[in-house]
């Protein structure tokens, strides 16, 4: 087992909790978890460790929502992010620690971005033309910011919101796309030894948090109106990327 401080095994606890409560009642908080694994743990283990948290909560996303998903957006997406993560792969490969956390704040810089330009985006969502280039432009960017640093979720909750789905929709839309996508990093991550059995160690004893979040954030889902829903989405967003920027 990996020697942590006790306050640090409390952060990755915290991490754990968000983790299950992004996938299943609040997205965009996920980036929390990003930055909290991040700082305690070396940033190619973070993100080994967390892929694997965030594949155990997608389990459970899928079975909760698995029949609200829009599987015509996913497919508009899914070129753009096969080469989005790609990319992601190509530049783990060749970058150090250093070199990963740097790229964690400039992804984030554009996340914040995005979403301060978010009426401007949902307008070109929604209309014929644009279609094609909204994923293109967000499907690109969350498969590169997945695979580098698991930071898609504020990326891919932009364009969800932007095409206006409701609670369940973008939870199950946002549940099949992780689920797919973190199951097509797996063979990479293992390939360039950012899943390793330290890091196994660490998500045996945090999957049960992930567990309990989720069944929670199920609970939070139902009860929760779609204005104070896309608030949340938003905030977190923001307040995640700001504080991973920072660390």
């Amino acid at each position: 087992m990996p020697e942590l401080a006790w306050w640090a095994w409390a952060l990755l606890a915290v991490g754990a909790v968000v983790v299950g409560l992004s996938k299943t009642a609040v997205p965009g908080a996920g980036t929390i978890a990003v930055a909290i694994f991040a700082a305690v743990l070396p940033a190619k283990q973070s993100t080994g460790v967390l892929l694997l948290l965030l594949i155990v909560a997608d389990i459970f996303a899928v079975t909760m929502y698995r029949r609200h998903a829009d599987w015509r957006t996913l497919l508009r997406l899914a070129p753009a992010v096969v080469v989005g993560v790609l990319l992601g792969v190509v530049f783990l490969w060749f970058a150090d620690d250093v070199w990963v956390k740097k790229s964690i704040g400039v992804i984030l810089l554009a996340v914040i971005a995005i979403t301060l330009l978010r009426r401007r985006f949902a307008s070109g969502v929604e209309s014929g033309g644009s279609h094609r280039v909204a994923a293109a432009t967000y499907g690109s960017l969350g498969g590169f910011t997945t695979m580098v640093a698991n930071a898609a979720g504020p990326v891919m909750s932009m364009y969800f919101l932007a095409a206006r789905f409701e609670v369940k929709a973008f939870l199950g839309t946002a549940a099949w796309f992780f689920a797919i996508v973190n199951l097509f990093k797996v063979p990479f991550s293992i390939g360039i030894g950012i899943i390793t059995v330290p890091g196994l160690l660490i998500d045996l004893v945090l999957v049960p948090l992930v567990v309990a979040a989720a069944f929670l954030g199920r609970w939070l889902a139902d009860r929760m109106p779609q204005s104070l829903f896309e608030k949340l989405v938003i905030v977190f967003t923001i307040v995640g990327a700001v504080y991973l920027l920072i660390v």
